[in-house]
């Protein structure tokens, strides 16, 4: 055994005032999440009225009562529909998120129909992607909760409709692997949204409430004469008598949600594909509170901080057998489990150097040979700068590194901590080298460099030209540039912006990583006990 021994004074200054500070950033964010909620609850009476559920209650209904649920990128769209901060409503439009569904681990995504309409939000695209992209990596049916405005047509971009076609294409994708694709219309499904449902392996409409048309009765008048109503364009009648796009006929959202419920139940899905036979071994919790993460990690991510110490508060026992800890000694990579599930850890207590750089790469082959899934945790400035690491090798060992990362064949999982910054974002597996999962913690910073960096290297640059043109350069005029350098990059690296761009799956409050932690290994090892042989039941629609 290495338990990892406590460094950490919980009642020193320093401990407390990053505590207070992650609490900050946790409750704005729980604030942020709960305007959400009643943004869309404030739609009820009307919903009510007309014998609907809200979105958020039809979720609640399609699951298992009781089981967990994984919600993600939940400040998808923060201040990209308006730019007010008090005002603007994040979710990109979209409640999604992992779950069971009649005993079966599924992908659950539901048009937030309480805001708007459910038209599509900014970043509701990106987040709509991103969770089909898991539920095909992870191997997760897919539940799709449909009642849409569609695009929102006073905000039309050409790239938002041509991108929009990975959301058809997913779909199909989907299906073709097996994994299948039940939907509930509640509402409407209209011209490229009508593809939504089309491209469903089972389709429950509603009675009096579903409308699938490629054009609603405004267009159709306009582009052709002919005059109909919503009923008879698209109702749930016609569709489930005469055009055969619907399967199953419901009398209302609960009854819709059964029936959603009662195909799960009845797919030839092996279950023990979710519940595999050789279950993880008994484990001990942490030895210590993981009330203590919230005074670990400093807010300002240039004062130094040992990783192993917030390790140690999530991992089985605290117990974590470091691999090369005299060797690059600021990379810490080493072994542990989480509710007996085996993970290798990679995490940096400092920047990236050429020892670290080539620990972290035999590291991550190890974990390859053993089939070992990796946490990364980063918390790095990026790769070592200078004449001394250039002569010694950086960028070749850290794109050894980086290739490492790419070809890696076990399941990868990356925890923003600190900082994550230039090539270190990259090395550390940040969101473009597609990670399984990707999570931040509340104080988090994701940047090319620190604005005060970038500030200064774009000062030096502009006084060599000056200089080289013989016209030196106004001091008022230089102090102007670099503050406005430094907001835009401040503005642009905390978890408020970076998560609102879906360049993460959510933020999680630190005391919650276990938690998270465990449910994605088991998610990942569930994927990785289902072979492609196995699955090939489902039948794509004709």
């Amino acid at each position: 055994m290495a338990i990892i021994e406590n460094t950490i004074s919980t009642g020193s200054a320093a401990f407390q005032g990053n505590r207070d500070g992650m609490l900050a950033l946790i409750a704005r964010m729980r604030a942020l999440e709960e305007r959400t909620r009643a943004a869309s609850a404030a739609a009820k009476d009307r919903f009510h009225k007309r014998g609907q559920l809200l979105p958020r209650e039809r979720v609640a209904l399609v699951l298992d009562p009781g089981s967990p649920f994984l919600e993600l990128s939940t400040l998808a769209g923060y201040m990209f529909d308006v730019a007010d901060a008090d005002k603007s409503v994040p979710g990109g439009g979209l409640v999604a998120g992992i779950g069971f569904v009649s005993g079966i681990r599924c992908m659950v995504s539901a048009n937030d129909a309480g805001i708007d309409a459910g038209a599509l939000q900014p970043y509701g695209l990106d987040k709509t992607l991103r969770v089909q992209e898991l539920a095909l990596e992870n191997k997760l049916p897919y539940v799709q909760l449909v009642e849409s405005a569609g695009a929102n047509l006073l905000r039309y971009r050409v790239e938002d409709f041509v991108r929009g076609g990975n959301i058809f294409r997913n779909l199909a994708r989907l299906s073709a692997a097996g994994l299948p694709v039940v939907t509930v219309t509640h509402g409407s499904s209209t011209a490229g949204g009508a593809y939504q449902t089309g491209l469903s392996d089972y389709i429950v409409m509603v009675r009096g409430r579903t409308r699938a048309f490629l054009a609603g009765p405004p267009l159709l008048k306009a582009a052709t004469g002919e005059i109909a109503t919503e009923e008879e364009l698209g109702g749930a009648e016609m569709h489930t008598q005469i055009s055969g796009l619907g399967d199953y006929l419901a009398e209302d959202d609960r009854d819709a949600l059964r029936i959603a419920r009662d195909i799960m139940a009845k797919l030839p899905w092996d279950r023990s594909w979710d519940r595999p036979a050789a279950e993880p071994a008994a484990f001990k919790p942490p030895r210590y509170d993981a009330e203590e993460l919230l005074g670990i990690m400093p807010m300002d991510h240039k004062r130094p901080v040992d990783m192993r110490q917030a390790i140690a508060r999530f991992i089985d026992d605290s117990d974590f057998a470091e691999f090369g800890a005299n060797y690059g000694p600021a990379t810490v990579c080493g072994h542990a489990r989480i509710e007996g599930q085996a993970i290798g850890i990679i995490t940096n207590n400092g920047p990236l150097d050429v020892p670290g750089a080539n620990k972290a790469t035999h590291f991550i082959q190890a974990c390859c040979q053993s089939r070992t899934p990796i946490l990364y945790m980063n918390n790095t400035t990026g790769y070592m700068v200078g004449r001394a690491y250039e002569e010694a090798g950086m960028i070749k060992h850290g794109s050894k590194m980086i290739q490492a990362v790419t070809s890696a064949t076990v399941p990868q999982i990356t925890l923003y901590c600190g900082a994550s910054f230039g090539a270190g974002n990259y090395g550390m597996c940040g969101r473009g080298f597609h990670p399984r999962f990707c999570f931040s913690w509340p104080n988090a910073k994701t940047a090319v460099m620190g604005g005060e960096q970038a500030a200064e290297t774009m000062a030096i640059v502009t006084e060599a030209a000056a200089a080289r043109r013989g016209k030196p350069i106004e001091k008022e005029k230089l102090d102007a540039m670099k503050a406005q350098i430094t907001g835009v990059f401040d503005s642009q690296m905390d978890v408020f912006s970076t998560s609102a761009r879906v360049l993460d799956d959510g933020v999680i409050d630190p005391r919650d990583t276990r938690t998270v932690l465990a449910e994605v290994l088991t998610i990942c090892r569930e994927a990785e006990a289902r072979s492609p042989q196995r699955m090939q039941f489902s039948v794509a629609r004709p």
